[in-house]
């Protein structure tokens, strides 16, 4: 395996493992442990914050790579992995800079924040299919 399949193989996984961890157990341990719903909300905002960073900068690593094997690779091949790193990425923008203020100014809870979550699980959904198919080169 090269250097750069590797490095791509650690964005994918260190995005799609860093979704998971984040929305399928620290978020929810949060809410079960902390004294009131406030703080757990409070803290929540600032995991799903670093979460956008961590996201932005696995789809640069993986941009990147896709782009130096251009030439190597069929553009079919990686225009499908290309697709689903933009895709992931602009959900991760969408839900920093567009839903998580309307969440954390209260403005109609119930329907951002399940907006929110359906952003979430799409973004999981294209990491995943990220690392799988970038696994699935190697």
């Amino acid at each position: 395996m090269t250097r750069h399949a590797r490095l791509a193989l650690f964005a994918a996984a260190l995005w799609w493992g860093s979704l998971t961890a984040v929305g399928a157990w620290v978020v929810p341990l949060l809410f079960a442990n902390l004294p009131s719903p406030a703080m757990a909300g409070g803290m929540a905002a600032k995991l799903f914050s670093a979460q956008t960073w961590v996201a932005l900068g696995s789809g640069l690593v993986l941009l990147m790579v896709i782009r130096g094997r251009e030439e190597s690779v069929s553009m079919d091949a990686m225009g499908g992995v290309l697709m689903l790193v933009v895709t992931g990425m602009l959900l991760a923008l969408l839900v920093e800079f567009g839903v998580a203020p309307k969440i954390m100014a209260r403005q109609d809870l119930k329907l951002w924040h399940s907006v929110g979550s359906v952003m979430f699980a799409l973004q999981w959904v294209c990491a995943g299919a990220v690392l799988w198919r970038v696994g699935a080169r190697h």
